[in-house]
């Protein structure tokens, strides 16, 4: 089976889930297919002759965004020859999937890893390019062989935002987590380069600075943490100057009511990541939208305990008092689930046993469940179901 995986993100060109996604799932794929990955160009180049990496028009310079990333889809479509299947992920390859489709006549597979529906506040960040995006995941989405869903959330809002999608075509296959990759390290050497003292407990933060995870959100709460807790934000590519703004402001305004807070703006080499994930008192994932959150994944088969809001496909990883604690998020109530966040954090802190046992918990359910291998299996057998016909 000769399958064409298009992505934006691709290493070494990884800053989100998508990416994590695309990255693990591709390993696993070669394995089971013929595969080629078609992404876009970025800081580096693989060594691999299986990957292709496109550049967005040279006449696009300066351009919308949304603009140029159609041209790479362009690019895409135009390689795929010879390809069985094609198989998109985001909005940003969605269409260049849907073009292979057409040109080729080739099936068409998209993970859907978010939607621009419940993503208004992207229009800050793309301007006009947010109509772009919207009518090139419609456009794909509504016209695709099989859509996969990462979670079952993820599949309710899918049918919800698109309800001429006929329901047996949309399938769920959740992400995945590496336990190999992704596993405790006793090692302290990572948090002292970062100012983090080890001897004093910490609520970690790990993702991009956007409306979607939530980080104001935490930033607030953390005026109600214990004092005694320091909060540890891996937090960078804000996606607009605006929400930067927002952001580095309500450091400084936290800062200068306690201490212990520790920025860390750059993308950090994996190693030290799984060893900051590992020494956390509490990972914290305050997103209003997550249709799985993978970096729950990731702290979870590191063995912490995790307090998340009770959003999208969050529930379907964070088992509530046992992996962790999950806080209703009301869009109405900011300051209700901000108090909230901060006592569930308060809790898990200060009772050092419970935050063990739902650690091990975690890394066992990630494990058990959660393997890219399985989620490999189960994403060729979309593929076998739909060559079929």
């Amino acid at each position: 089976m000769k399958v064409g995986l298009l992505t934006r993100e691709y290493p070494p060109d990884v800053y989100g889930g998508a990416g994590v996604h695309v990255e693990f799932l591709a390993r696993e794929l070669r394995a089971l297919t013929d595969l080629q990955v078609h992404c876009w160009a970025g800081s580096g180049e693989s060594g691999d002759d299986s990957v292709f990496r496109h550049e967005a028009a040279a006449e696009l310079a300066g351009a919308n965004e949304a603009l140029r990333s159609l041209s790479v889809d362009l690019s895409m479509a135009a390689a795929l020859t010879g390809r069985d299947l094609v198989h998109s992920h985001t909005w940003y390859a969605n269409l260049g999937g849907h073009l292979a489709k057409l040109l080729h006549g080739i099936p068409h597979v998209m993970t859907a890893h978010s939607l621009e529906p419940l993503r208004p506040w992207k229009a800050e960040q793309l301007g006009g390019g947010y109509a772009l995006s919207s009518w090139a995941e419609r456009t794909a989405i509504e016209a695709a062989d099989a859509v996969i869903a990462v979670s079952h959330g993820m599949r309710a809002d899918i049918l919800d935002c698109y309800p001429t999608l006929d329901p047996a075509r949309v399938h769920v296959v959740h992400n995945g987590i590496d336990t190999r990759l992704y596993r405790p390290d006793p090692g302290t050497d990572a948090l002292r380069a970062h100012g983090i003292d080890p001897a004093r407990p910490y609520a970690l933060f790990v993702g991009r600075i956007t409306r979607q995870k939530g980080v104001p959100h935490l930033l607030r709460a953390a005026r109600h943490l214990d004092p005694a807790t320091q909060l540890v934000l891996c937090a960078g590519a804000p996606d607009t100057p605006a929400i930067d703004r927002e952001f580095r402001d309500l450091v400084t305004e936290l800062r200068e009511l306690r201490d212990g807070v520790i920025w860390i703006p750059e993308m950090l080499p994996r190693p030290e990541v799984v060893q900051i994930l590992t020494h956390a008192a509490v990972f914290v994932c305050p997103s209003v939208y997550e249709p799985l959150g993978i970096v729950n994944l990731e702290a979870m088969a590191c063995g912490t305990a995790v307090v998340a809001s009770a959003v999208g496909g969050i529930p379907e990883v964070v088992e509530d008092g046992d992996t962790g604690l999950l806080v209703p998020y009301e869009e109405k109530d900011p300051a209700g689930f901000e108090t909230a966040l901060a006592a569930a954090v308060n809790t898990v802190v200060a009772d050092p046993a419970t935050a063990a046992r739902m650690g091990e918990a975690g890394r066992e359910r990630a494990a058990r469940e959660f393997g890219w291998d399985a989620v490999a299996r189960r994403t060729v057998r979309v593929y076998e179901e739909i060559l079929k016909f």
